[in-house]
């Protein structure tokens, strides 16, 4: 579903879920609620201040409470385990998936973990400890160790049978993984063949081994690129030995597919996209301490840099009116680039091999813009204060600055990665200071030489 339809779906549910609690009437409440799914109710239950969502949270059937858990982000989540009895988290616990129990299990407190496991049989309890060993942002942790495989020496029809006598098949079931005796994965046996086929046709006659299989230690990232690129339902997850340990779905995979995107737009703002939009004031605003004061001191930086400048402004009062537009073209310019490489970065597409042509493309289109822009902003300079030398300065600070953003937007990024930092996270703060730190140097320093010397 495209984003914005989405957008509008869960406003209209906002909209009829807040008129029914605004009426008092329960029914109505229960009504629409039965009519949504786990992920539509995680929505509406992150939209909601806390009250309301307490409220709402009571009237969620039993059986939805562990999909709708799962939907929310980690504060909201601890919000709701808190408000419900450990029997209850017990019961909602015993209908997920292994690989959806392992996403939830360490939220939950430890006397509810402690009947969750009892319930469950031995080798689910295995397959449970299996998938929590590994990473949460890995395939491990992305795989359901319920797998359906069959030999490649058998017909179909006895696949047949056995697909009948094993009952309950696993949730989007589009194949068949081909095993050996020791469970070495040999290839893909796909539902729809199984059901066209001819029955006496033998697996291996049928086997699809063209899709390597994904490694177990491979990150959830890279996951998703190979779901794209090879058009993925399911695949099948293979540790060092090409043992077969188990598979990720295309509900895995949508789902690290908005967190990356959600964790992109909102690390760059310094914000977490694990927090509570409703969440206590102060605790939200200590969240945003760090992220504030980092700022501040780059902002003080750009301030100190101008403060050495102070004569020149005292005696060509237009700089002040002039020099935000040469930070802020030069800020742009760098965002785009740094935007780019991020992007390009999380989806692989930025490589040791690639970067130095991204990087003379990036100098290539500062050069460009900066020329043009140049041009523009110098005759309304000229314009405005009828100064050509005003005019002929302010040319020269735009082009340095966007050269200087382009370079620094292509650099940081790469920088902070080799130093185990997020460039996500990191990357538009230093930008913003060299874009500022430059422009200031370049505008003002430059009046200062050629602007006032003579």
């Amino acid at each position: 579903m495209p984003d914005h339809l989405h957008e509008e779906k869960t406003a209209r549910h906002l909209d009829r879920l807040s008129e029914a609690l605004d009426s008092g009437v329960k029914s109505q409440v229960k009504q629409l609620l039965n009519s949504l799914n786990g992920a539509e109710i995680g929505d509406l239950l992150e939209s909601l201040p806390q009250a309301r969502r307490q409220t709402v949270w009571n009237f969620v059937k039993v059986d939805l409470d562990a999909d709708v858990l799962l939907e929310v982000n980690d504060e909201v989540r601890a919000g709701l385990i808190a408000d419900t009895s450990p029997d209850d988290l017990v019961q909602a616990m015993g209908d997920l998936d292994i690989d959806d129990l392992a996403d939830i299990l360490n939220d939950l407190p430890d006397t509810v973990v402690t009947e969750v496991l009892r319930a469950m049989d031995r080798q689910d309890r295995e397959r449970l400890a299996q998938v929590m060993s590994y990473p949460e942002d890995s395939a491990g942790g992305l795989m359901n160790p319920d797998v359906v495989t069959v030999r490649p020496d058998v017909s179909l029809e006895v696949v047949l049978r056995y697909l009948r006598v094993r009952g309950e098949l696993p949730e989007v079931f589009d194949q068949l993984f081909v095993v050996n005796r020791s469970g070495r994965y040999l290839g893909q046996l796909k539902l729809s063949d199984v059901l066209t086929k001819d029955p006496a046709s033998h697996v291996s006659d049928l086997v699809d081994s063209s899709t390597d299989p994904i490694r177990v230690d491979m990150p959830a990232r890279q996951v998703a690129i190979e779901f794209e690129h090879n058009d993925l339902v399911s695949a099948p997850v293979t540790d060092s030995n090409g043992l077969l340990l188990g598979r990720i779905t295309i509900d895995d995979v949508v789902d690290v597919i908005r967190e990356e995107g959600d964790h992109m737009v909102l690390t760059a703002a310094g914000l977490d996209e694990e927090d509570d939009m409703f969440g206590p004031i102060v605790q939200s605003a200590r969240k945003r301490w760090v992220w504030l004061g980092v700022n501040l001191i780059t902002t003080l930086m750009a301030a100190a840099v101008l403060y050495a400048f102070q004569p020149t402004l005292d005696q060509l009062v237009e700089l002040a009116v002039l020099f935000p537009v040469v930070m802020s073209m030069g800020g742009i310019a760098g965002t785009q680039t740094l935007t780019l490489m991020v992007r390009g970065m999380a989806t692989g597409q930025v490589s040791a091999r690639n970067s130095m042509a991204i990087l003379r493309k990036e100098l290539a289109v500062g050069v460009l813009n900066g020329i043009v822009f140049s041009i523009i902003i110098s005759v309304i300079a000229y314009f405005w204060y009828g100064n050509p030398g005003l005019g002929f300065v302010m040319a020269v600070a735009i082009i340095i600055n966007l050269i200087v953003g382009a370079l620094a937007g292509a650099l940081i990024p790469v920088i902070l990665k080799r130093m185990s930092i997020d460039p996500a996270l990191a990357g538009g703060v230093v930008l913003t200071t060299v874009t500022d730190v430059i422009g200031i140097f370049a505008f003002v320093g430059l009046a200062s030489y050629l602007l006032l010397a003579n």
